[in-house]
């Protein structure tokens, strides 16, 4: 299998089925980004589209400097930020009906009983209501941390900002979440503690 790299110059050189390879790579992870951002299925499909276009059509000046997944992730935040802005929207950072976010983003899990899969269902949805409350800075740095498993140094790369304000806003905005779900009498005690 090849790497992202050698997909990148290839695809520079003109082979489409290798720019294919990475979308098929990396589509999943940038919708379930795009919809955990914008919170909208069609509009995180949307998003989802237009990040590899442009990535497809900005493929020549890519130099490598970065990492491609890091790159494709920096073209989809801003679209999705272009489109809060434009919708002046607060996200609504919750799993479509019947789709667990984890299975968007081709994580399985172990099978669980009905009552762990109620309640995580239930946690997923007060998490995603406490996440949308968030500043736009906080909830991304969290987005990216937890769900897409990026260092703290990726997360700064794609934010444009130093390492400690990445730490600073994963910091404040889990203790916020925590605070709420400690709050929230949808959520067990027990629950809070994976949060």
């Amino acid at each position: 299998m090849r790497t992202d790299e050698e997909l990148v110059a290839l695809a520079t050189g003109g082979d489409a089925d290798s720019f294919n390879q990475l979308v098929q790579r990396w589509e999943r992870p940038i919708y379930a980004l795009a919809y955990r951002v914008i919170g909208r299925q069609e509009e995180a499909r949307d998003v989802c589209q237009e990040t590899f276009l442009r990535a497809y059509r900005s493929l020549p000046g890519f130099k490598g400097e970065a990492k491609f997944s890091s790159w494709v992730y920096r073209i989809a935040l801003n679209l999705c930020r272009d489109w809060m802005r434009k919708q002046k929207r607060t996200p609504v950072v919750q799993a479509p009906e019947g789709m667990d976010i984890t299975e968007l983003a081709g994580e399985g899990g172990p099978v669980e009983s009905i009552e762990d899969l109620v309640g995580r269902k239930r946690l997923s949805a007060v998490v995603g209501e406490a996440m949308s409350r968030l500043p736009e800075e906080q909830r991304t740095a969290i987005i990216l941390k937890e769900y897409h498993g990026m260092t703290f140094q990726e997360i700064a790369d794609l934010q444009g900002c130093p390492l400690s304000t990445v730490k600073t806003r994963l910091y404040q905005g889990l203790t916020v979440l925590r605070r709420e779900l400690e709050q929230d009498a949808r959520v067990a005690p027990s629950m809070v503690r994976r949060v």
